[in-house]
């Protein structure tokens, strides 16, 4: 339940992780970028792990370096090359998805995309899974000037759908995505299918006022319409 939340009105969803099984193509880029360098390859299993974290935690797991180290920003501009070639290669709506956005279009609820990935990645990958929504938005991670887990993002997706913070929610598989909700005053919804990378807290103690385990379940918080 979302004792919370006053009146649903709208949702908010990340990208990777909860809408979009990236996972192939961006652990597929980390693995070309490996053997490059003749570094082992990851398993998915492993790499999955990281995903949410984007191109800094892949690098992490990857080749064991960070934003500050030297040669980082060369690996992660090649990474981003790889990634930028492969985009929609094998990436994914998660199955029940198209459902679930079908019948949000259908009961006229707004809806919106959130991500960290810059436009230079969103944009086309949107448009090529067909994922764009027909009365929503999509905020980028370059589309203000701080991403997540700052609550700019959300409050910019706000505008642009003319609902108040308080009735929406945030749909992500992150810590900082539900860290973002929480500043944001909108209510957080893990989004149990997803990557749950572990964050600086465990997952039950995540700022969030659900936990699914289906994207079908978001419409169950939803007020009948």
């Amino acid at each position: 339940m979302l004792s919370s939340v006053p009146l649903i009105q709208g949702v908010l969803f990340d990208l990777d992780g909860t809408l979009v099984d990236s996972a192939p193509d961006l652990g597929g880029a980390l693995n070309e970028l490996c053997l490059r360098y003749q570094r082992t390859p990851l398993s998915p299993a492993h790499y999955r792990l990281f995903v949410s974290q984007g191109a800094r935690g892949l690098l992490q797991a990857g080749f064991d370096i960070q934003p500050g180290d030297l040669f980082y920003e060369e690996l992660r501009d090649e990474f981003l090359a790889l990634y930028e070639a492969r985009l929609s290669r094998e990436s994914r709506l998660f199955d029940p998805i198209p459902a679930l956005l079908q019948a949000l279009e259908e009961q006229h609820v707004p809806w919106g995309i959130v991500t960290n990935k810059v436009a230079r990645f969103t944009q086309p990958l949107v448009n090529q899974l067909g994922l764009f929504p027909s009365h929503g938005c999509l905020i980028s991670g370059d589309t203000c000037a701080h991403p997540k887990p700052w609550p700019d993002p959300l409050l910019a997706a706000a505008r642009r759908l003319q609902l108040d913070p308080a009735h929406l929610i945030y749909v992500g598989d992150d810590e900082r995505d539900m860290n973002a909700a929480q500043a944001a005053g909108m209510g957080g919804v893990i989004a149990g299918w997803g990557y749950l990378a572990p964050g600086s807290c465990p997952i039950d103690e995540w700022p969030a006022c659900a936990h699914l385990q289906h994207p079908a379940e978001v419409l169950d918080l939803l007020p009948t319409h």
